[in-house]
This record gives structure tokens, C-alpha cells and sequence, in this order.
């Protein structure tokens, strides 16, 4: 193919297509947008959310199910914020949204010091401001726009520095049982994201509260699975396929298998009760 730009169109399609496929399969698996859904998703500025509500727009001409969409980006009043971007290419693509302001950033330069890491009380703020929007305006899920390296990232962020098996679930009730938060994007690379991003221009906007903190733990993990990445490929899509199947009865938590009742009798039980089942079919 000598037409660089037939090249191009044809690296976009595929893109967009495995995209788009990875995208479906999450909503499927999951049950994350039904019919009648109004779904809110929040546009950072960011490769990611302007990926997901992307993605959606598409999907959304030939899902079998009706939902509504709404843009709805947080103001969180940074100095130098450009205030006209979202608005503008919002309303390019002719999808509703509103822009919610409210000085987030104040709060969190006030409160945490300088050189520390911001992201914590940033986001409880920020979520806070969005779940309060959701409820007020019938929305009926929360899209985010969190991929499978973020999911990844934070699974061993809890490993390391939590002590947790714990990780971003695709699908999730908020603490308030009052909202249901997405991420559809939970099957998607993000290095697929970066291409999708770089092929249809996005006006990206750069986070300088804490999307600049390159001392963060985060950094480190993503340093480090960019690394596996390169070096063993394949090995990031097995830890997230572990993420879905999980034997709890080979791990050592008391709260989810009882270690403290297990008995021999009771295996002996089981084995009784599994051979008594076989028979029956056999017996049909």
C-alpha cells in the first residue's frame, strides 16, 4: 500500500474496530448500560475520556439498547485552565453536556503541602461534585474513563503499598448505594488509547495539579508494567485475565473461604455428594 494516506485510514479502522470490540465486550459482561440508561461520562481533558465518550458516541448508533448521553466535565478552576476548549469541541460533536465549576483546586492547595501528593483529596472532592450531579439530573450510570493499565496499576499500588488484593472494579456501587459508576474502557490498552488519541486529534488538556506530580507511586508502577510489556508481551493481559478468576480457597482470607471449618469429613462429604451426582446422570 503506497498511499500513506490510505495506510493511515486503514491503521485508524482497525484501531477503532478493536477498540470498539473491547468497549462491547466490557458493557456485555458486565451489564453496564441498559435500556433507558442516561449515562454521564466524565470528560477530564484528558486521552482516555475524550477516548470513552468517543467510543460511546459510536456505539451508542448501533447498540441494541436505547441510552441517553451527557458530557459533564468538572471547572476545578486550575490557573490557566483554557475554560473554551471543552465547550467548543462539545458542541462541535453536538452531544448535551455541562460544565460543572467549582474551585476544587483551592481546596486542595490549601489543605495539602507542598511537594506532597495532591491526588487523593483531589479526586474524593472531585468525585463527590460528580455523584451530587448524577443524582440531581437522573443519571443512571457514571462512566469513567479508566482502562485496563489504570485497573492494573492500582492492583498493585493496594499489593505494594495497601496490602490488599484489591484493584478498580469494571462496575461499581458507590459507598452511598446512590450511584453505579462504569468503566468501560476496562478491556482497552492504553498505549491503543494513545494511537485512538493521536489519530483523531483530541484537544487534549494537560492536568497541572496533579497529572505533572512525577514523583507519584503511580508513576512507578506504570514505569514498571510498561517495562513486563516490552520484555514478556502478553504477561499484562494474563494478570488481568487472573483479576477474573479468582479461587479464594488458595488464598488466606478468613473473611471469603472458611479456612477455620474446613475438615477432612467435610472434603469427605463433598467427594460423597460429587460421585452421588455423577451417578444420577449416569443413571438418565
Amino acid at each position: 500500500m503506497s498511499d500513506p494516506k490510505q495506510k493511515s485510514r486503514v491503521q485508524f479502522n482497525k484501531l477503532q474496530k478493536r477498540l470498539r470490540h473491547a468497549v462491547g465486550d466490557a458493557i456485555a459482561d458486565y451489564n453496564m448500560i441498559e435500556n433507558g440508561d442516561k449515562v454521564m461520562v466524565c470528560l477530564s481533558g484528558g486521552k482516555d475520556s475524550f477516548t470513552l465518550l468517543d467510543i460511546l458516541m459510536n456505539l451508542q448508533k448501533t447498540a441494541p439498547v436505547d441510552f441517553e448521553l451527557i458530557a459533564v466535565n468538572l471547572d476545578q478552576k486550575q490557573p490557566g485552565f483554557p475554560e473554551h476548549v471543552l465547550p467548543a469541541y462539545l458542541e462541535s460533536l453536538g452531544v448535551p453536556y455541562h460544565i460543572i465549576e467549582k474551585d476544587t483546586y483551592s481546596v486542595v492547595k490549601r489543605v495539602i503541602p507542598e511537594g506532597n501528593t495532591t491526588c487523593g483529596l483531589c479526586s474524593r472532592l472531585r468525585r463527590g461534585t460528580l455523584y451530587g450531579y448524577a443524582e440531581a439530573n437522573g443519571v443512571s450510570k457514571i462512566a469513567l474513563g479508566h482502562h485496563r493499565d489504570d485497573i492494573l496499576e492500582t492492583f498493585f499500588l493496594n499489593i505494594f503499598y495497601g496490602g490488599k488484593l484489591k484493584a478498580m472494579p469494571p462496575k461499581l456501587l458507590s459507598d452511598d448505594k446512590k450511584n453505579i459508576v462504569i468503566r468501560p474502557l476496562a478491556y482497552t490498552r492504553e498505549k491503543d488509547i494513545e494511537r485512538f488519541a493521536a489519530f483523531r486529534d483530541f484537544p487534549i488538556i494537560p492536568c497541572n495539579l496533579c497529572g505533572s506530580q512525577e514523583n507519584l507511586q503511580r508513576q512507578a508502577m506504570k514505569a514498571m508494567l510498561k517495562s513486563w510489556d516490552k520484555q514478556f508481551p502478553g504477561r499484562l493481559e494474563t494478570i488481568f485475565t487472573s483479576l477474573q478468576n479468582i479461587a479464594p480457597s488458595q488464598l488466606a482470607d478468613l473473611r471469603l473461604f472458611d479456612f477455620i471449618g474446613l475438615t477432612r469429613s467435610q472434603a469427605t462429604e463433598e467427594k460423597v455428594v460429587s460421585l452421588n451426582a455423577g451417578l444420577d446422570v449416569l443413571a438418565m
